[in-house]
């Protein structure tokens, strides 16, 4: 492939982050957007610099000069969105969560590679310079005994949920949720890392009977165990902590960007770091347009397959502590 021409579903702060980047990337460009409203897409439009705007998933997926879907819709709509597209003849790149549930991701998957396209897991992580000093400097802990981790951001809509107002991010309606949104990315990376989990227990403060505002996820590995708090109600020390017998590993700023890998032993405290630029979509985006581009399918069935294990631990999770959407109830 020479060049990604991106038509956009979304219009959100998620979308213009990664479209910042991609003004930057070469290789890849915005083509088109698609918004309900006409206005949210002329305004989207106008900040990026292209002209083609539609209102109808249909016409979108009818441009021949657009190659590549980015979904960024709300939670529920992944699902839909992802598979119609692929359906519609076009390669997708689809942000976190890739669906509510791993029957949905994993028909997302069987259709791309029934019809040879590309599909692409949009969430950072895996695209980070940071997760690989992370995974090289893991042995050097020794066997490991604990990991912990917080993720903790304190959302502008939680005011409006106490208000009396059910934002997306905390609807049922639109797949909501703190474990769904901020602890995916702890999540992400203890698979990323180490796998799936023997056993799960999810701890969640549930508002209104509606779902999770925040929770503590413990996760359970056989020989150690590792607990995951991530809070859309709170705010505070945001870390990830990996202690094995021989020292430990300190993540600053926590598992949502791996900003710095700090590996402290009883002979040695070093600190590494390999993105220097703080806006981990930067990386996101520089990484993805390389892989899309040489066609590395293995790299993008690899991000799939951890994205698949990231859903089943996360809809289990969930399910057992009594969260259903409401298309599960």
């Amino acid at each position: 492939m020479k060049e990604i021409r991106l038509g956009t579903i979304g219009s959100g702060a998620i979308v213009r982050s990664i479209l910042d980047n991609v003004k930057l990337t070469e290789g890849i460009r915005l083509e088109a957007v698609y918004s309900r409203t006409e206005e949210k897409g002329r305004s989207l439009a106008s900040d990026y610099g292209v002209d083609k705007v539609y209102t109808s998933l249909e016409d979108l997926f009818a441009d021949e000069d657009v190659n590549f879907i980015y979904v960024a819709s709300p939670n529920n709509l992944h699902y839909p969105h992802a598979k119609a597209a692929l359906l519609a003849g076009k390669n997708v790149i689809c942000e976190k969560p890739f669906a509510s549930t791993k029957e949905k991701a994993e028909e997302v998957v069987a259709i791309a590679k029934e019809k040879n396209l590309l599909l692409v897991d949009a969430t950072p992580t895996f695209f980070l310079p940071n997760l690989k000093i992370l995974k090289d400097k893991l042995p050097k802990v020794g066997r490991i005994k604990l990991v912990m981790g917080n993720y903790s951001q304190y959302s502008s809509r939680y005011d409006a949920l106490l208000a009396g107002q059910v934002p997306n991010v905390f609807s049922p309606d639109y797949a909501g949720g703190c474990l769904m949104d901020i602890n995916y990315y702890n999540v992400y990376l203890n698979v990323a890392l180490f796998g799936k989990p023997k056993r799960t227990i999810y701890l969640p403060n549930i508002y209104d009977n509606l779902v999770d505002t925040s929770g503590l996820l413990t996760m359970e590995y056989g020989d150690f165990v590792s607990s995951q708090a991530g809070a859309k109600d709170t705010w505070g020390v945001n870390y990830f902590q990996i202690e094995g017998e021989k020292g430990y590993i300190y993540i600053k700023d926590g598992s949502n960007g791996i900003a710095e890998v700090r590996l402290v032993t009883k002979d040695s405290d070093e600190t590494f770091n390999l993105q220097p630029n703080p806006d981990r979509w930067f990386y996101e985006v520089q990484e993805m347009t390389k892989m899309i581009l040489d066609e590395d399918r293995e790299k993008m069935e690899n991000g799939l397959e951890t994205m698949l294990s990231v859903i089943e631990i996360i809809e289990s999770s969930r399910k057992k502590a009594g969260i259903l959407f409401t298309d599960e109830k």
